[in-house]
């Protein structure tokens, strides 16, 4: 089918473009960054050069384009990275999952498409109380951390306003922590220097995926499962006690530090507390029954062995 990719030059658009080609879709991806758009070209879409957040620019890529199907893919992250200020961080990330996609859902609507999908994220907005797995009938968190408030009420913007947008049939998928070529780097730096430690207990659940399994998904959804909202991550949610230290072994690096949670609330503040200690893990039952997906990396103790590399295959939906 014809497909349009927003936000295509990113960590996740490097291995779908891909995957769409070789499924034989005919792609166009946008990207903000005239710079980008050669990559594009090479990776077998139609570059097209538009701001998310400019409604008629959009709009008229999305007419041009005459998807069948369009895929939200568009981030951007700035300001740093320090989690005390996390909502700084995703400032835009915010109005492209909000204002961004209104000006997507218009455009596809306008254009005749019939399936519309779009990125969320599972993990940190989980309810925080409870067991340590939720699914997506589990409700999120009603009370996050102060910095991270403006980035939950986007994810909860979009996952409201996607699934609603009939005649379009809206699907988000919620990716987990993602890892991989192009999407784990600085995150494993930092563990490579030590700079991540355990916090207090290290009780924090989380739920991973390799970038790879972000984009087979991605796929399967084009012509499966109904509008809703699908957790896409692998079969093992972990305690950073199990994980942190696994990461650490694969990468060749010395075991993480562990320090109290007064000192890392003190050094990372309330955000970086709360995802080591507090957070939950999300099951992935519903994409895998509907969405007709199975993760190549079923685990992160498979993938943080074998899958950190660029070199490792493209793999696609089960």
């Amino acid at each position: 089918m014809r497909v349009f990719v927003a936000g295509a030059a990113g960590a996740i658009g490097q291995q779908l473009l891909p995957q769409l080609v070789a499924q034989g879709h005919q792609v166009t991806a946008s990207t903000r960054s005239p710079a980008k758009a050669a990559r594009l070209r090479e990776l077998g879409a139609e570059p097209v050069v538009v701001d998310g957040l400019d409604a008629m620019a959009v709009g008229e890529a999305v007419a041009r384009a005459e998807p069948e199907a369009v895929v939200h893919q568009m981030t951007s992250l700035a300001g740093g990275s320090d989690l005390r200020y996390f909502d700084r961080t995703f400032a835009v990330t915010n109005r492209l999952r909000t204002q961004g996609t209104d000006h997507l859902l218009a455009a596809a609507a306008a254009a005749g498409a019939r399936r519309f999908i779009a990125q969320s994220y599972t993990g940190w907005p989980n309810i925080r109380g409870g067991g340590p797995v939720k699914t997506e009938d589990d409700p999120l968190d009603s009370d996050p951390p102060a910095a991270q408030r403006e980035s939950l009420a986007a994810i909860r913007y979009l996952e409201r306003v996607v699934p609603a947008a009939a005649p379009l049939q809206g699907i988000v998928l919620r990716y987990g922590s993602f890892y991989g070529p192009g999407a784990s780097d600085a995150f494993v730096g930092l563990v490579r220097k030590r700079r991540l430690p355990v916090i207090g207990d290290g009780a924090g659940v989380w739920s991973f995926l390799h970038i790879r399994d972000a984009a087979a998904a991605t796929v399967a959804a084009l012509e499966h499962g109904r509008p809703g909202v699908y957790n896409v991550v692998d079969d093992e949610p972990a305690r950073v006690t199990e994980w942190l230290p696994f990461l650490a072994r694969a990468v060749g690096a010395q075991p993480p530090r562990r320090i109290p949670v007064w000192l890392g609330r003190l050094a990372a503040g309330e955000v970086a507390v709360t995802a080591m200690t507090q957070i939950r893990g999300s099951s992935n039952a519903r994409a895998k029954r509907e969405l007709g997906w199975q993760p190549a990396w079923p685990s992160w103790r498979q993938g943080f062995s074998g899958g950190l590399a660029a070199a490792e295959p493209v793999r696609g939906a089960a």
